[in-house]
């Protein structure tokens, strides 16, 4: 099975890191958390790289395992919707925006400030908040729940759990960064749905950020770059059509941009849906590379 990039590499860069705390460990009693992991802003032992570099600590091979399984079974399938470039930077905000939301409790006394933060899973968490924006309705099986659950009542049932762990439990794990990275995702999807032109997905969900939805025009399109505006800005203004013996209005050209526009976004959707039911290895080597030209726009 085909791993993209960015996630193969993400798991090759934690399982490394993994081995070499262990061993330091063992050598010298002493692993890499003391320099990599997250410390408190106003603590001696912070260091300013260690926003990233505990994204990449864990605290043992429980931890590890789990955070990478559920990086290698939603991240690969949200790397190959939305491209390696957009998808390694929603990793790495989500990751920071967890250790920002971990310094924050600490500031206010909700977490004591000598705690230490490890692990991927602020990142994590953010790329399953992802697949169950983009794939609401698709069905998971959780072990040990009998009956398939909806990926967005999985997704809030576990915020819901997160939530109320940060306030009740002393387990000492990193509740509130959990949360922090599904909150930061939340926000980033937000962004460039409304900014960079993300659009409707194929069940009603967000984040496919293909083109975006004009609600006065009632189709999809990208906001500020539609086609039309490109045919404008190339012919420095309206022009004759090369292919017509007249000029054509505004209103010709913004229906025929449009219309295929309309045409694309459905061709897309059709690849989308493929990927769903069947997996991203089948499609052809055409509906990869419009897939992948689709996610560069």
């Amino acid at each position: 099975m085909r791993i993209p990039i960015v996630v193969k590499s993400l798991l090759i860069i934690n399982i490394l890191a993994f081995i070499a705390d262990s061993l330091m460990a063992q050598l010298t009693g002493m692993g890499l958390s003391p320099y990599c992991a997250l410390y408190y802003v106003g603590s001696p032992l912070f260091r300013i790289w260690q926003p990233l570099t505990y994204m990449f600590m864990h605290a043992g091979f429980t931890h590890i395992f789990f955070n990478m399984f559920a990086l290698w079974v939603f991240g690969r399938i949200m790397e190959d919707v939305w491209g390696s470039k957009r998808f390694l930077i929603y990793y790495l905000v989500c990751g920071l925006g967890a250790a920002l939301v971990q310094e924050i409790c600490q500031a206010v006394g909700v977490l004591p400030l000598n705690s230490m933060t490890i692990g991927a899973s602020g990142a994590v968490y953010g790329i399953l908040l992802a697949f169950g924006i983009v794939f609401p309705n698709e069905k998971l099986f959780i072990i040990p729940i009998p009956i398939p659950i909806k990926a967005k009542y999985f997704v809030i049932a576990y915020i819901f759990i997160e939530l109320m762990e940060g306030f009740t439990s002393v387990d000492g794990v990193a509740h509130f960064a959990h949360l922090g990275g599904m909150l930061v995702g939340f926000l980033l999807i937000l962004y460039w749905k409304y900014t960079h032109g993300g659009r409707l997905n194929y069940d009603g969900g967000f984040g496919n950020v293909f083109g975006g939805y004009d609600k006065n025009e009632g189709n999809y399109r990208k906001k500020g770059n539609s086609v039309f505006g490109k045919i404008k800005e190339s012919l420095g203004g309206e022009k004759e059509c090369k292919t017509s013996v007249r000029y054509m209005t505004d209103e010709e050209l913004d229906y025929e941009a449009r219309l295929k526009k309309q045409k694309d976004d459905e061709e897309i959707d059709r690849i989308l849906d493929k990927v769903r039911k069947s997996s991203y290895a089948s499609l052809t080597e055409e509906e990869k590379k419009r897939l992948f030209d689709a996610s560069n726009r």
